[in-house]
């Protein structure tokens, strides 16, 4: 199983968000922040965008921002939305699927029970899940320059 570097960075940009809450965030910073290219952030931006994930504001002042509370994503549905396009193995195209063995394959009723355990795996996950009290992810994502321990 591997996720698809759409949805990967789908992911990255949510975490992204969560970890900047009360900031307006730009394609730049995210894509700095994740090592990606802010074409790829902005065509992610666009779906999460439509998807109902992100408010988006054009203009000076304008930006990124979650649209839903992080404890309202769940990663199980975001993976799906992004990943439902892609048919998992030929058996599974359905019209298109011209594999010879499906009459007799017991293959695909066990991938259909391993991508079952993975998406429940994920259904029982959400952003706040990943972000929150997470001080590692804080400082690799935070806009907000790290605070130092009083010395003492």
């Amino acid at each position: 199983m591997r996720l698809t570097t759409r949805t990967n960075l789908a992911m990255r940009t949510l975490m992204f968000c969560g970890v900047n809450p009360d900031s307006v965030v730009t394609k730049g910073e995210i894509a700095r922040a994740c090592h990606a290219k802010e074409t790829h952030i902005a065509q992610v931006v666009n779906l999460l965008s439509q998807k109902g994930y992100l408010k988006t504001t054009r203009g000076r002042g304008g930006g990124i921002v979650l649209a839903r509370a992080p404890e309202e994503i769940n990663v199980g549905e975001v993976i799906r939305a992004f990943e439902d396009t892609t048919a998992f193995a030929e058996c599974f195209q359905g019209a298109e699927n011209t594999c010879p063995l499906t009459p007799a394959c017991r293959l695909r009723s066990a991938l259909t029970v391993a991508l079952g355990a993975f998406y429940g795996a994920l259904d029982g996950l959400t952003l706040e899940d990943l972000v929150g009290g997470n001080d590692p992810l804080r400082a690799l994502l935070s806009l907000e320059p790290a605070i130092p321990a009083p010395a003492g």
